[in-house]
């Protein structure tokens, strides 16, 4: 477990750095999207690496790891959305954008933790394909939990799915690094 969280701390660093330059970029522009936005852009990302994890040539030259990174943060700005639940689409000061972002990324370590010592690390003999696939699954019952206006019945909620949808890219972006995933 001890190389587990090494390893899920270094490909969650390079997402959140990517996530802050990212805002100070374009700032918190993302703050405009509504939850269908957000599963639509994990959506997006999740159907161009099924894409091409069965075509030899690739056209656009963005890595399979880049869209996996894309999707932790697109989860991430989905859970602060979750919270902020505000009609009104404020910019957000970039530090204390940082500062939710650190906020979400502890829950959902913590989650990875605990369902991994339960799980005995089963993502270990998971390949990329499983993950996109548990991930276009979480999308398609996201959507559905947004057709029911939220409400479920016995199932997990719209934070819940997410912090999924984050920890499988994690742990597909640690398989890459480990060279057992293609890129």
């Amino acid at each position: 477990m001890k190389d587990t969280l090494r390893q899920y701390e270094k490909a969650a660093r390079s997402c959140r750095e990517i996530f802050i330059k990212k805002t100070l970029d374009y700032g918190t522009s993302w703050r405009v999207l509504r939850m269908i936005s957000i599963l639509d852009q994990l959506f997006i990302k999740a159907r161009r690496i099924r894409n091409l994890q069965g075509k030899a040539v690739r056209l656009v030259k963005e890595d399979i790891g880049g869209e996996f990174q894309a999707m932790v943060n697109y989860g991430i700005i989905g859970l602060i959305q979750l919270d902020l639940n505000s009609e009104t689409i404020e910019d957000l000061d970039p530090v204390y954008a940082g500062r939710l972002y650190d906020e979400k990324s502890v829950l959902v370590r913590e989650v990875m933790e605990k369902k991994n010592h339960d799980y005995g690390e089963a993502w270990r003999d998971m390949s990329q394909e499983g993950f996109v696939d548990l991930i276009l699954m979480k999308l398609l019952r996201v959507r559905q939990i947004l057709a029911n206006e939220g409400k479920t019945l016995i199932s997990e909620g719209i934070d819940a799915n997410l912090t999924d949808i984050i920890n499988y890219s994690l742990f597909a972006l640690i398989g890459i690094d480990e060279g057992r995933h293609k890129l």
